[in-house]
């Protein structure tokens, strides 16, 4: 049997097993569904085929051989489309490689050992089958990076406008407060106000970019549980985000036994997140919501609002680093972009703490984070991993 032929009678048995490596490639799989996991992975395994069923003179196995195979123009072939789905996943390059090294072994292995294989057409399909995965891998990593490299610039770009704001701001307040000779107090308290509102916005992209160089030089976040009121960080974190989005209105409610073991800062800066997070997609009248609770041993925590619904695929990678949703233009002179760190220190900081963090999005019920931190935490981890722990 042909190993084209062998491929497509064998399809689903080859996927299974694509899925089950995916599914180890983590943080990336890490709770992904199965079409997700799968993704492009039957239309590679396809063209494939296709390619290995195609004539081929030598002279375009050599272009081939040399990264310049033959295609249409300005279209993507399922690798390309697979190595942006994998970037937007949050998979690495060496996970994306990783796969095709998988798949290769596998579809290899699995041909092998099929009695039906004619020894006289191994050779070649081999030679044609490494051809055309080299060449599905090159395709993936070409995208990837390409859209990696569009990201990063992305970013800079929209740290350098949300950067700028602030301190515009802030060079504004202080040459009126310099030119200022009147003392009025209340001209001086506004300035204030507006000053301590650019302060506080650029103190969280700092902490954001500090969290995520952390993460990204392979350290992890340190967390320094003390025993500490719950309520009293949801308030925290609604006053820094009331300073930097004072036209919002913010709504605790607090349910149960909210004293526990849990790093005060670290949670602080992931409510301040999820509420200007909800701030900047928020429309309409109804406030911001953010309400704790208390059920056994798993304490809760839920940033509710309502705005534009946030799409399935976008619902799919929006705690991956460097993701940025769009706001409509209209929606109250709010910044149109984020830098799309936020989420990802909240899902970061969680994960330390050994909750977990989700998210649901529809017209009915608005968009709700919701963050679960069980109390049992510290007790169950090793003393050395709380670099100066101490009790309140």
């Amino acid at each position: 049997m042909k190993l084209s032929s062998f491929i497509r009678d064998n399809l689903e048995e080859i996927l299974m097993e694509w899925d089950a490596f995916a599914r180890t490639l983590e943080p990336a799989a890490s709770g992904m569904s199965e079409p997700a996991i799968r993704d492009d992975a039957k239309r590679v395994l396809l063209s494939i085929v296709q390619d290995i069923d195609t004539e081929q003179s030598a002279s375009q196995q050599i272009e081939k051989s040399k990264g310049r195979a033959p295609g249409e123009p300005d279209t993507q072939s399922p690798a390309s489309e697979h190595g942006v789905q994998r970037r937007l996943s949050g998979f690495s390059l060496v996970q994306l490689a990783a796969e095709y090294r998988a798949l290769r072994a596998t579809v290899i292995r699995l041909w092998m050992v099929n009695p039906s294989n004619p020894t006289g057409t191994i050779t070649n399909d081999i030679v044609r089958f490494n051809e055309t995965i080299d060449q599905a891998l090159a395709e993936s990593i070409r995208t990837y990076t390409e859209h990696a490299a569009r990201t990063r610039d992305t970013f800079l770009a929209i740290l350098g406008h949300d950067l700028r704001s602030p301190l515009a701001t802030m060079s504004m307040a202080s040459d009126l407060l310099v030119r200022t000779s009147d003392n009025n107090i209340e001209r001086t308290i506004a300035l204030g106000a507006r000053v301590k509102r650019g302060v506080v916005s650029m103190s969280t992209m700092v902490n954001d970019l500090l969290e995520f160089a952390r993460t990204q030089l392979g350290g992890e976040i340190p967390i320094v549980p003390k025993l500490a009121d719950l309520r009293e960080v949801c308030q925290w974190a609604i006053d820094d985000a009331s300073a930097v989005h004072p036209d919002c209105m913010f709504k605790l409610e607090v349910c149960g036994e909210l004293e526990f073991y849990f790093d005060t800062a670290r949670m602080q800066q992931v409510f301040s997140n999820l509420l200007n997070n909800a701030a900047q997609f928020h429309t309409g009248d109804q406030p911001i919501k953010i309400s704790a609770s208390s059920e056994a041993e798993i304490v809760t925590v839920k940033v509710k609002n309502f705005g534009k619904v946030i799409p399935p695929e976008s619902l799919n990678v929006i705690f991956n680093p460097l993701v940025q949703l769009l706001v409509e233009d209209d929606q109250n002179g709010r910044p149109s972009t984020s830098m799309g760190l936020g989420l990802f220190i909240a899902r970061e900081i969680t994960n330390a703490h050994g909750g977990t963090i989700a998210v649901t999005s529809t017209e009915i019920a608005g968009t709700v984070f919701t963050v679960s931190i069980p109390r049992s935490f510290v007790s169950d981890q090793p003393s050395h991993l709380f670099s100066g722990f101490r009790t309140a």
